[in-house]
């Protein structure tokens, strides 16, 4: 606990010195509060986009009900349903590819030449594609999402699947298992690193894709409300959607993180 403690207080330091310095700037008018708002001003925009609109009504609505219904909440909870399914999308159909891929010569020379093609392209070039597939709402948001999350999943799995030390294989054909029980028993779980480390990268992908999309497809969300802010200059919205989505991004990270930890307990420097 004290470790954890000290681990806080020192990740902290630098960001409250950041903070400090942009307060003091702001307050000495080294630029307008229209393009770049002090903390204070951030931090109260931050705490009226949060809370409920309306005073709760006991008769109306229940105490949980009228807490999720401030403005930031129904747009976080927007952006988080749709990172969450499209991540999905894009893990479920690139788990087993990759792990056919890395596992196949014949598979990875036939599917490898597309994929190395449509690698390099950037989620966002798909937009006008996805609205004119799909039109607007969420269904084009998830197809971008997906895109984003697909690649990292993808070549992490093949480079898992394919990077599995040649001792273990040649130890289990010696004992004589089988090909399915070489690969269950063998490469997946020595591939399992690369494939954890590829999850944590899609879903990082995954919401910076969500606020691209967000701009353009949908009426809602954490993106939607930073476009709607910078059209009537409101710098102090703004930043308060960026601190949101950041602190969601950590939140997301810091649980995938301890997931990986917990799932490769047996990896080596996680045994304790």
């Amino acid at each position: 606990m004290n470790a954890r403690l000290k681990s806080f207080f020192t990740g902290i330091i630098v960001p409250l010195v950041v903070v400090a310095i942009w307060e003091a700037s702001a307050r000495a008018g080294f630029f307008s509060a229209v393009v770049l708002p002090a903390p204070t001003a951030v931090a109260i925009k931050w705490w009226a986009y949060l809370s409920p609109a309306q005073p709760w009504d006991p008769a109306q609505q229940s105490w949980l009900a009228w807490i999720f219904s401030g403005e930031m909440v129904d747009d976080a909870i927007g952006s988080l349903y749709r990172v969450v399914v499209g991540f999905l999308v894009g893990a479920v159909l690139a788990l087993p590819l990759g792990l056919l891929m890395g596992a196949s010569r014949k598979i990875y020379a036939l599917m490898n030449p597309l994929v190395q093609v449509l690698r390099p392209i950037p989620p966002i070039a798909y937009i006008p594609l996805a609205i004119l597939w799909f039109g607007l709402g969420n269904p084009p948001s998830v197809f971008l999402i997906a895109i984003g999350a697909f690649f990292p999943i993808l070549m992490n799995t093949i480079a898992g699947v394919r990077h599995v030390d040649g001792i273990y294989l040649r130890a289990a054909r010696n004992l004589g298992v089988n090909q399915w029980t070489l690969f269950t028993r063998v490469m997946l779980p020595a591939a399992t690193p690369y494939i954890l480390a590829g999850v944590r990268i899609g879903i990082g992908t995954a919401f910076i894709v969500v606020i691209v999309s967000e701009m353009i497809a949908v009426n809602n969300g954490l993106g939607f409300r930073i476009l709607e802010a910078r059209e009537f200059m409101w710098s102090d919205k703004i930043i308060a959607g960026m601190i949101t989505i950041g602190l969601l991004g950590l939140a997301l990270d810091t649980a995938v993180s301890r997931l990986n930890n917990h799932l490769l307990r047996w990896h080596r420097g996680l045994e304790h």
